[in-house]
């Protein structure tokens, strides 16, 4: 059943303030750059402000400062991530379970089942030549497209859609919970996680890599993209078309890399960075900023012995004040040379 929710019942459930249509009803809950009418969304991160001047939420959960740049239905709070984190476990899909087997499940000669346990029917679309080799866990509502292969033990969360001749290796795990949590007077409080995985077309994902499903929308892999063995894709992550990412690479929330990117391994990617198409990454680089241009980057130091690294970082560690003596040599010289040639001009 579709849950529903006003602004008003919604402002008594966070104890917030609101301005707006306090009969505004909601359905659901969605990122702020594509919300609709019936929708709710939040804004936590000043950056984003631009948002609230194209955002079509039907109501916006926000700080008091920020309150006088929306245009919706806003609920006003001190805490909108923590605010959200509530109003989100509202609107989480409860999964039930019944006791016993569905007649279409399939079990091995000599397995003992409690009479309690729950073994669910077959939900799953399945295309032709498919493989699912032995125990994979394949979810509710989950999409397997055509010659799509699994190798042992792949997981697949309900919803994860995975695309026609894609490859998963064994132990990859595909739509767990991303990281995660908002603190409120000391405690973490987890956020629902409420969006799915999509995986394109010829994609090869490598054992026992994960990807986490969206926190409102949907975490996407492009076709033909290419993740080697341990990689941490988080949530609500894009990697676009015939790019590959090396070994023990982590890219965190909602990161967004282009086409045809080239990620070497142990690389670590920030949250909500974008990458550009055409671009490589060098291994063991750690990527903090957007990169707007293609090209190659690195930002590493290479491996050296031990003695000499000490030196190394003890002269980084001394970068501070070797750059403010060297502007006060570049001062006096610059004086000294302009008194010089004063003394010429005479």
């Amino acid at each position: 059943m579709l849950k529903q929710f006003t602004l008003a019942q919604l402002a008594d459930v966070l104890a917030a303030t609101y301005q707006g249509d306090a009969s505004h009803q909601v359905v659901g809950i969605a990122p702020i750059e594509s919300a609709s009418q019936d929708q709710l969304a939040f804004l936590d991160n000043p950056k984003y402000k631009k948002h609230l001047e194209t955002t079509k939420a039907g109501v916006v959960i926000l700080s008091q400062e920020l309150a006088q740049f929306c245009q919706s239905n806003a609920l006003i709070v001190d805490n909108p991530y923590f605010a959200y984190a509530t109003v989100a476990k509202l609107f989480q899909r409860e999964k039930q379970f019944s006791t016993g087997a569905h007649p279409t499940a399939v079990i091995g000669q000599g397995c003992t089942i409690s009479e309690t346990a729950s073994i669910g029917p077959h939900v799953v679309v399945i295309g032709e030549n498919a493989v699912v080799e032995a125990g994979c866990v394949v979810g509710d509502l989950c999409r397997l497209g055509d010659q799509v292969h699994l190798y042992p033990r792949v997981t697949l969360y309900d919803g994860t859609h995975v695309g026609a001749r894609s490859i998963i290796h064994a132990g990859a795990v595909l739509g767990s919970d991303g990281f995660g949590f908002a603190k409120h007077q000391g405690q973490w409080k987890k956020v629902p996680q409420l969006g799915h995985v999509i995986i394109g077309e010829d994609v090869e994902i490598g054992a026992n890599t994960t990807i986490d499903c969206g926190a409102l929308g949907d975490t996407v892999i492009h076709n033909d993209v290419k993740l080697d063995n341990q990689v941490q894709i988080a949530h609500n992550v894009e990697i676009g078309e015939h790019t590959a990412v090396a070994g023990c690479t982590g890219i965190a929330g909602s990161a967004k890399i282009g086409r045809d990117c080239l990620i070497g391994g142990a690389v670590g990617i920030g949250g909500h960075l974008s990458v550009c198409d055409n671009v490589a990454i060098t291994a063991q680089s750690g990527v903090s900023k957007s990169i707007k241009e293609p090209g190659v980057y690195s930002s590493t130091l290479p491996v050296q012995k031990d003695k000499k690294w000490k030196r190394t970082l003890a002269r980084l560690n001394q970068l501070d004040k070797t750059h403010e003596r060297l502007k006060q040599c570049e001062f006096a010289v610059g004086e000294l040379l302009m008194r010089e040639k004063a003394e010429s001009e005479k």
